[in-house]
C-alpha cells in the first residue's frame, strides 16, 4: 500500500524521472515520501547515497537540489509501523550511507533482527521495520555479494514484503517480492521498477508482473529473474499494457475521482459490447458449479451484495456472496465441485488473495473480476477475466464498481440465456448515466450540499438491489467527506436505527420503480416523521421526498445510475468541505497488509 518507482538507465536526471513516478503512485500512499539517488560524479569520491524526504504530500515538490544521477528510486508511505515522520520516511540508508531501501508490507520479526543488529553496533534511526532490512543486508554484505546479501536478508524475514535495495557501487537494483506487488517496465538502454504498472505507462508499456518469491537484478540493459528461496534463474515472460498514457492523466479534471465519475456512461457501453464474450464464459462456469461464492472487499464486497439480488432476480440461481476478511469462516461448505468468483480492482487486495488461496487449498476453483492484468489475483485465478476499467486512481473506487455492477448484469441475463437484453439494457444504462453528470443535474447536487454540508450523520435506504447501493452511497460518503454515514436495509429501521433520526437528519432513499417502491417510501415516511430530511433517489417523485434527485428507469440496472448520483453527492460534499477526494486520510488505495 506504498507507492515504490526505480530507475536506471543512461539519463542524468533520474531525480526527476523517480519523482514523477511517484506522484502517479502518491494515491498509494500519502503519509510521506522519499528519493535516493547515486550521483553520477562525487568530487569527495565518498560512494555514499544522496536523500530527500519529506512528510506529507508531494504537492509541487522538487527534487531540484538532488545530484545528477542515472540510478534511484523513490517510494510513498502509507503508515503501518512507526508514525508518520521524516526519519520513518523511506528510503532507509545503512550506517555507512552506502545501502538504501525502499520497502512495502510488515516484517513480523523486525523486533528479534533488530535486537541481534543493535548488538552488533548497528545504529538505527527510525521506528520502522522496514530500516531492519537495510543493516541486515549491511550484516551480509560483510562476507557476501550484494545480490546474495538481499537474498539471505529477505529469507529471514516473516511475513509479506517487497522491497527494492541498491548499493552507492553497484550500478543496479536488487527487487524482491512475497505478497506486495512489484512490476519492472522494460525500456531501450534503461529499466524501470514499481509498485503498479500505471506508473510506467509515460516509459513503456513492455512490463513483468513479479510472483511471490521472486527476485529480480535490474541494470540499465538487462533483467536477470531468480527465485529468491533456491537461487536458480528464471525465464522472464513480459506481458504489454493495455491502457494509454491519457488513462492515467488527469486532462481537464481538477480530480482523478472526478474524472473517473464522468468516465463510467462510455465505460458501461464499451462494456456493453465487449463483456459479451467473457459474459457468457462465465455464466457458463457458474451453471456448472454445485455452489459458487462470490467474495471481496469494501465497494467490491458490495458488488458481491449486488450480484446475490441480480443473479436470483435475472437468472433465478442462487449465488452466496463473502466479505474477504471473514471468508476463511465459511470454508466448511467448499468442494472439489465449488466456484468461488473474487472481486477486486487491483487484484492485490491481502485479504481476499489469502480466501482465494485457502479455496483453492479446498479444492474449489477460481474466477475472478478483477482491473489490473498481471496483478497476483489474475495470475492466481482459473477463470481470470478483465473488467477493463482502466487505471483507477481515486482511493473511493467509482468506476471500477460500476464496471464490476455492468459486468455482473450482463453475467446474470448470459446465465439467463438472454445476453443481447443485457446488452441492451446498458446501452440504456449509460445514456442514464450521462444524465447524471451534466452541468444541470451537478448544479442541483450542489444546491443540496449546501442543505446537508454541516450534518454529522447521514442514513440511506433501500430494499432489494438498492439496499447494496445504499452501502456502497453511504461509504462514499463517509470514506472522502468525514461525515458519519450508514446504509441500511430499509426494513431494519424500525429494529434500532430509526432511534437515531432527528429533526434535520438527512436521509438518503432509494426508491427504483420495481417491487420494493412503496416499502422504501414507508421507510421513507417512517424517518419524515421523526424529523429527518428526506432525499429521493427515484424515477418518480413523491410527496415525502423534501429534495428529489432523479435517475431514468433502467430496470435491474437501476443501481448504476443511483450509485453515480451518490458518488458525485460525496464528491462535491467533500470540495465543499475543503478537502482531497482522491487521497482520504488513513486510507490507501491497494490493501496489501493484514
Amino acid at each position: 500500500m506504498c507507492g515504490i518507482f526505480g530507475y536506471i538507465g543512461k539519463k542524468e536526471n533520474a531525480a526527476e524521472i523517480i519523482l514523477e513516478g511517484l506522484k502517479r503512485l502518491e494515491y498509494r500512499g500519502y503519509d510521506s515520501w522519499g528519493v535516493a539517488v547515486v550521483p553520477t560524479e562525487d568530487p569527495n569520491k565518498n560512494n555514499k547515497i544522496v536523500v530527500k524526504k519529506r512528510i506529507g504530500k508531494i504537492g509541487d515538490a522538487n527534487v531540484d537540489e538532488l545530484p545528477t544521477a542515472t540510478i534511484g528510486f523513490g517510494h510513498t508511505r502509507w503508515a503501518t509501523h512507526g508514525g508518520v515522520t521524516q526519519k520513518n520516511a523511506h528510503p532507509h540508508l545503512d550506517c555507512t550511507k552506502t545501502i538504501a531501501l525502499i520497502h512495502n508490507g510488515i516484517i513480523e520479526n523486525y523486533d528479534s533482527l533488530k535486537k541481534d543488529l543493535v548488538s552488533t553496533s548497528h545504529r538505527f534511526i527510525s521506528e520502522t521495520d522496514s530500516e531492519v532490512a537495510v543493516h541486515l543486508i549491511e550484516e551480509y554484505l560483510k562476507k557476501e555479494a550484494f545480490e546474495k546479501s538481499v537474498q539471505k536478508a529477505f529469507l529471514e524475514f516473516h511475513g509479506l514484503n517487497a522491497l527494492i535495495a541498491l548499493h552507492a557501487r553497484e550500478k543496479k537494483l536488487i527487487a524482491v517480492r512475497n505478497g506486495s506487488p512489484l512490476v519492472v517496465g522494460f525500456g531501450n538502454g534503461e529499466n524501470y521498477i514499481a509498485s503498479d504498472a500505471a506508473a510506467l505507462l509515460p516509459h513503456t508499456k513492455d512490463v513483468y508482473f513479479l510472483e511471490d518469491n521472486d527476485m529480480v537484478v535490474v541494470s540499465d540493459t538487462d533483467v536477470e529473474l531468480y527465485n529468491v528461496v533456491t537461487g536458480k534463474k528464471k525465464r522472464i515472460t513480459k506481458q504489454k499494457l493495455a491502457w494509454d498514457v491519457s488513462s492515467s492523466e488527469l486532462g481537464a479534471y481538477p480530480h482523478f475521482m472526478l474524472k473517473e465519475i464522468h468516465e463510467q456512461p462510455g465505460l458501461i457501453v464499451d462494456i456493453s459490447i465487449s463483456g459479451i464474450s467473457s459474459a457468457k464464459k462465465l455464466a457458463g462456469i457458474i451453471k456448472k458449479a454445485y455452489g459458487t461464492y462470490f467474495v471481496g472487499c469494501g465497494t467490491a464486497a458490495y458488488a458481491c451484495i449486488a450480484a446475490s439480488y441480480l443473479f436470483s432476480k435475472i437468472a433465478k440461481h442462487h449465488i452466496n456472496w463473502a466479505v474477504g476478511s471473514e471468508f476463511s469462516y465459511h470454508l466448511d461448505f467448499l468442494t472439489n465441485k465449488s466456484l468461488v468468483v473474487a472481486l477486486s480492482q487491483s487484484g492485490e487486495t491481502m485479504d481476499i488473495l489469502e480466501s482465494i488461496k485457502a479455496a483453492k487449498q479446498r479444492g474449489a476453483r477460481i474466477a475472478s473480476l478483477v482491473n489490473v492484468l498481471g496483478s497476483t489475483l489474475y495470475r492466481e485465478s482459473d477463470y481470470p477475466f478483465l473488467i477493463g476499467a482502466g487505471p483507477e486512481k481515486g482511493v473511493a473506487s467509482t468506476k471500477a464498481f460500476i464496471a464490476k455492477l455492468s459486468h455482473l448484469i450482463l453475467t446474470a441475463y448470459a446465465l439467463k440465456g438472454a445476453v443481447s437484453k443485457g446488452s441492451l439494457l446498458l446501452k440504456k444504462t449509460s445514456k442514464a448515466g450521462k444524465q447524471i453528470v451534466t452541468n444541470e443535474y451537478v448544479l442541483k447536487l450542489k444546491k443540496l450540499v449546501q442543505r446537508i454540508k454541516n450534518a454529522s450523520d447521514i442514513y440511506v435506504i433501500g430494499r432489494g438491489i438498492s439496499y447494496p447501493a445504499s452501502l456502497e452511497a453511504a461509504l462514499k460518503i463517509k470514506e472522502i467527506s468525514y461525515i458519519h454515514a450508514e446504509g441500511l436495509a430499509a426494513g431494519e429501521l424500525k429494529h434500532g436505527p430509526l432511534a437515531l433520526v432527528e429533526k434535520g437528519t438527512p436521509c438518503i432513499v432509494y426508491a427504483p420503480l420495481d417491487e420494493t417502491f412503496g416499502a422504501n417510501l414507508a421507510g421513507a415516511m417512517e424517518m419524515r416523521a421523526r424529523g429527518g430530511y428526506i432525499i429521493g433517489i427515484s424515477p418518480k417523485p413523491h410527496e415525502v421526498f423534501d429534495y428529489y434527485l432523479p435517475i431514468e428507469d433502467v430496470g435491474e440496472a437501476s443501481i448504476i445510475p443511483g450509485v453515480m448520483v451518490a458518488q458525485l453527492l460525496a464528491y462535491y460534499l467533500t470540495i465543499e468541505k475543503g478537502y482531497d477526494p482522491d487521497k482520504p486520510r488513513n486510507l490507501a488505495k491497494s490493501v496489501t497488509v493484514k
